[in-house]
């Protein structure tokens, strides 16, 4: 009798939320209209911040603040779509560590496809084919991706939001351990799982691929062969786990940009990504960085890239706390802008993770 009764209060409850959510729902769809009748993109990672931090407030257990975001990512995911299909591009086949981050900053019910190269997901959203796009642009063991900061200085989209994917590498194949012969992946992932290999696969010849999923699909049809990518991969191409969490480090971080066309409102707890390039002269990186230390902005991230115009010719991309409308951030880039030979701002968008 008491089980029933806490049932019945259990299926009381969930009437009520299907019925908020459904009326959730129909306000989601009038915003969305709305939006896009003003011209206005359904996604804005500075809504989507707003709420994730509210209810992350309200909470009061026992759910765990990552099982409600993730309740409320499909939540969202609804209303993003409601008012329209929300294209979002990602590199790699289905299954890709870039398509996981997409469900994970889109969620479901959002309309997905895939592109072969870095370069097309920034090629899909400049033509409009896509709304959003997803990439990676760096690990936290292997570092920077090249393609990636390249793409971000020719094009003229901005970086709307980031994703954190905590990233875990398996073995996957079809035959025994001791029967592989090859094993496939994409050239950073051999180079964040190279002590593990060597250590328990020194013969195996590693072969490299442009994603953990076409290494995936590879593998499912190769004899003698394995490769490494991500649970779902083998779920999705029908293979055995040979071996889990085969990275070399437990804490293997990936870090993806969504990229898009349209600027994000300052949240409060935001960053700003640009590059720059700097005079031929002694001291000159130094002079660039000193805007900033006077404003007591921080600088949380600088990388350097060939520019490939001429030899020795640098850009340096940074990364710094702020957004660029905030007076103090203003100021910086406006000392910057006054000393270096080029400057562009790539966006700033909400910490978020």
């Amino acid at each position: 009798m008491q089980l029933q009764n806490l049932r019945k209060k259990i299926d009381a409850i969930d009437y009520e939320i299907v019925r908020f959510l459904n009326l959730r729902a129909k306000l989601a769809t009038d915003i969305s209209r709305l939006k896009r009748r003003t011209g206005k993109t359904a996604y804005s990672p500075e809504r989507e911040r707003e709420i994730l931090t509210k209810i992350k407030l309200a909470n009061k257990g026992p759910l765990s603040g990552s099982a409600l975001e993730a309740v409320y990512r499909e939540i969202m995911s609804c209303g993003l779509s409601a008012g329209g299909p929300l294209r979002i591009a990602y590199m790699g086949p289905p299954a890709s560590f870039s398509n996981l981050a997409a469900l994970k900053r889109f969620g479901s019910q959002v309309d997905y496809f895939a592109c072969d190269s870095i370069a097309d997901v920034f090629l899909e959203v400049e033509r409009g084919t896509a709304d959003y796009g997803v990439v990676p642009i760096e690990n936290s063991i292997e570092g920077a991706v090249s393609h990636t900061l390249d793409m971000l200085v020719d094009s003229d989209l901005k970086i709307c939001a980031q994703v954190i994917l905590e990233v875990s590498h398996n073995l996957l194949g079809k035959c025994a351990k001791d029967r592989i012969r090859r094993i496939y992946s994409n050239p950073n992932v051999f180079g964040q799982c190279r002590i593990w290999l060597q250590e328990n696969l020194p013969a195996a010849e590693q072969s490299e691929v442009s994603s953990t999923t076409r290494a995936a699909q590879i593998a499912a049809r190769e004899k003698n062969s394995a490769c490494i990518a991500s649970l779902l991969a083998a779920k999705v191409y029908k293979l055995k786990v040979i071996a889990r969490d085969i990275e070399d480090s437990p804490h293997n971080v990936t870090r993806f940009l969504v990229i898009g066309k349209t600027d994000v409102p300052a949240t409060g707890q935001d960053k700003t990504s640009l590059v720059f390039s700097i005079k031929d002269k002694v001291g000159a990186l130094h002079e660039m960085l000193m805007p900033f230390k006077r404003h007591k902005i921080n600088l949380t991230k600088i990388e350097s890239r060939p520019s490939k115009k001429k030899a020795w010719d640098y850009y340096f991309f940074l990364d710094l706390a702020g957004h660029r409308d905030e007076p103090r951030v203003k100021r910086a880039l406006l000392e910057l802008e006054n000393h270096c030979k080029f400057i562009k701002i790539l966006g700033s968008y909400p910490v978020g993770e």
